[in-house]
């Protein structure tokens, strides 16, 4: 791996800090604190040429390469991950998955508009009763004799839900109920305007990501016309399992993000802070903190980059991906709990964003396999290949 940047990842790189910070951490407390993320974010982010990410500038992409994309990701994730979240469902997820299951006409349909901001996409795989075990889904597709479908089941914890345009939506196919279980998943491109079609915010307050758009979505009886089937009937398990190895790479990367302001804050809490007449950086056990925080920051980013760079040379990433989401979303984890005790009763309240950090992690942990899945994706593989890099 070449530790060296080029000018293209120099730039991503940079535009994503200068708009992460100067335009997203100056309101990240306010969008917490009211529940919403402000949409002209997404017309900024469009302009800039971020929601293009990895696509061909043919479909109005931005051409980044995948470790650009991730530096994206840990630039947003600094600031607020409620605005990092949105852009992972919009664009690794939704976009990349229709780039690489669509038909040439699926993509010139809806790739172009999501690009520039136009139509936000989201992806409803999960249900009350399929989580991580996605091949036990409920929600239904019956297929008509004229070839075109009826869509009927719920789906929950939908990031995007309320405010897309459309959605990936998985369901189990009727004609194919004598296969195996995930044999029977079909993917659609479902546009979410039908009067069939009920959205609602999930019931609660979340614990974190509170800008975030967390949707419940029931289908009854939602009709579907053939040209909306993703990548093939049957073939919808596979379309969830690669996009959710996009998506969980956009997440450690945005744990990367949280892991660095947690750093960030702490090390500046630790030369301003005074107790016992001195700064309470020179204490060693404050010093040992920053120094752990460091060094477990170092090495998720490694592996984080690492995922990255291997997607760029066209290799296989699964365990990679999932090495690095597990290992950068715990040590995140760890780091945001330390920086709230560093920073004591003030980390204790939302006067110093530590607070939120430690909130916000937590859904990194669960997002896109918890890291409980993660590692079982780990351990199946190298027990599979022992040989394993």
């Amino acid at each position: 791996m070449d530790f060296n940047l080029n000018k293209d990842q120099l730039h991503w790189q940079s535009v994503a800090r200068d708009f992460a910070q100067n335009r997203v951490a100056q309101i990240a407390r306010e969008m917490d604190e009211t529940g919403e993320m402000p949409l002209s974010l997404v017309s900024e982010m469009a302009e800039l040429g971020l929601l293009g990410s990895t696509l061909p500038k043919s479909l109005g992409g931005s051409e980044m390469d995948n470790l650009s994309l991730a530096f994206v990701y840990e630039e947003l994730g600094r600031a607020c991950s409620s605005v990092r979240g949105f852009m992972t469902v919009h664009s690794s997820l939704v976009m990349q998955c229709i780039n690489t299951w669509g038909t040439d006409e699926q993509k010139s349909r809806y790739l172009p508009a999501m690009a520039n901001g136009e139509v936000i996409g989201c992806y409803a795989l999960t249900e009350p009763e399929a989580g991580s075990d996605a091949a036990s889904i409920q929600t239904a597709a019956k297929k008509s004799r004229l070839g075109n479908y009826e869509l009927t089941g719920e789906k929950i914890w939908i990031t995007n839900g309320n405010i897309a345009r459309i959605a990936i939506v998985f369901a189990k196919l009727d004609t194919l109920s004598d296969k195996k279980h995930h044999e029977q998943v079909t993917a659609f491109i479902v546009r979410l305007n039908h009067p069939e079609i009920k959205r609602m915010r999930m019931p609660g307050e979340e614990l974190g990501h509170r800008a975030s758009d967390h949707a419940k979505i029931i289908f009854r009886d939602t009709p579907l016309s053939s040209d909306l089937v993703l990548g093939g009937e049957g073939n919808g398990f596979k379309v969830a399992m690669s996009a959710l190895d996009h998506g969980r790479l956009g997440v450690a990367a945005g744990a990367l993000g949280v892991h660095q302001s947690c750093l960030d804050a702490c090390v500046s809490f630790a030369n301003e802070r005074k107790q016992f007449g001195k700064r309470i950086g020179d204490f060693e056990m404050i010093q040992s903190t920053l120094a752990e925080m460091k060094a477990s920051l170092d090495a998720s980013r490694l592996l984080v980059y690492r995922a990255a760079w291997m997607k760029d040379q066209g290799l296989p990433t699964k365990v990679e991906t999932s090495i690095a989401k597990y290992f950068a979303t715990e040590a995140a984890c760890k780091a945001a709990s330390e920086a709230v005790l560093l920073h004591g009763g003030r980390g204790y309240s939302n006067e110093y964003p530590v607070e939120r950090y430690y909130r916000d992690i937590k859904g990194l942990q669960i997002y896109e396999g918890t890291s409980h899945i993660q590692k079982i994706v780990i351990a199946r593989e190298i027990l599979r290949e022992p040989g394993l890099r």
